[in-house]
Order: C-alpha cells, then structure tokens, then sequence
C-alpha cells in the first residue's frame, strides 16, 4: 500500500510517499481502505514538533525522539471497511465509514486498521468521503459525550462555548433530537 511517511520531525518536504505492508486488522479491528483523509493543525504541530521547548521534549518522549514513532500521521478519514477481524459484529465488509483516530494516527495511508469500538461511525449516505472525513473530531466526539448522558426529551440543553467544532455540532444534535 502507499502511504505518506513522516522521515523526521520537520517542515512538510519530511513528508515522503513509500510503499509499505498492507496491515490485517486483529480480532476486534476493521480494516478500511482510506477514501479521504484531513490534515488537522494538530497533525501539522505533530510534524514540525511547533511546541514550546518543554513540550518539544515531551512530545518527543511520547511520539519518538527523532521522528514519530508511528511514521504514517492522519487523524481523521473516510473510507470502506474492506475485511473485518473475527471478533467484530458492529461493522461489515463494504460498509461506508469515517473515524478520528487521534493521536494513534495512521489516516494518511491507503488502508489503516481500526478497533471496532473507537470513534467510528457510518457514513452518511448522502455525504461524500472528504466531507465525512472532516467531520470526526468534532461530530464524533460530540455524538461519543451525547450517548454518556441521559438527557430526555423535554429537557434543555446548554452548549457553553459552541464555536469549535464538538460544540457546533453538539448544538445540531441537540436541535435534532428536540433537545432545544
């Protein structure tokens, strides 16, 4: 598969195609053919390690000292689950998803394997994968906090701070389900 390649910690032209080893997913992963991918400031931040000095050395101890450990960075993307490992039963071959994978990075690849219970979900049909793929960070977290409460219909909801991106569309799902 081809995938983008984090060479050292640095300005973009680090960044190398090459052609590495299709993964397998395990027993509780799915394995995606990547349609689209979004480059986050984060992953940006990540590559040219633009941190204060303190945080420099820390993000080096956690990601790698000379150049992310996890070479292939990406933490949003869209795609079709092409296998799935034995353990699996949210999610079928050919399904259409899109995932925010976060700091165990990977989306800039042709094919990256993900557990079953991370931040997936299906794709809407009536989106295209780019625009799926920009919607993880903030939609799927906002969906992921909305399922951990027990909010019934009637009640009110108050989104403080709504201008990023978990709270726009925190609002919308609120709106949806008649929350507000």
């Amino acid at each position: 598969m081809k995938a983008i390649v984090c060479t050292k910690y640095g300005p973009p032209d680090v960044l190398q195609l090459r052609e590495l080893e299709k993964p397998t997913p395990r027993n509780d992963e799915v394995l995606i053919r990547v349609h689209a991918a979004t480059v986050l400031k984060g992953d940006c931040e990540l590559r040219s390690l633009d941190f204060p000095l303190p945080f420099q050395l820390l993000m080096r101890v956690g990601f790698g000292f000379t150049r992310p450990r996890r070479g292939i960075l990406g933490q949003e993307l869209a795609g079709e689950i092409e296998s799935i490992g034995s353990d699996v039963k949210s999610f079928k071959t050919g399904d259409q998803v899109y995932a925010f994978i976060g700091f165990r990075l990977g989306a800039y690849a042709e094919y990256d394997c993900l557990p079953e219970k991370g931040l997936i979900a299906t794709k809407p049909v009536n989106m295209t994968y780019e625009e799926a793929a920009a919607v993880p960070a903030g939609g799927l977290h906002s969906f992921h906090l909305f399922s951990k409460v027990r909010i019934e219909r009637g009640q009110k909801v108050l989104i403080n701070g709504a201008g990023g991106s978990v709270g726009t569309l925190a609002v919308q799902l609120a709106k949806a389900s008649g929350r507000m």
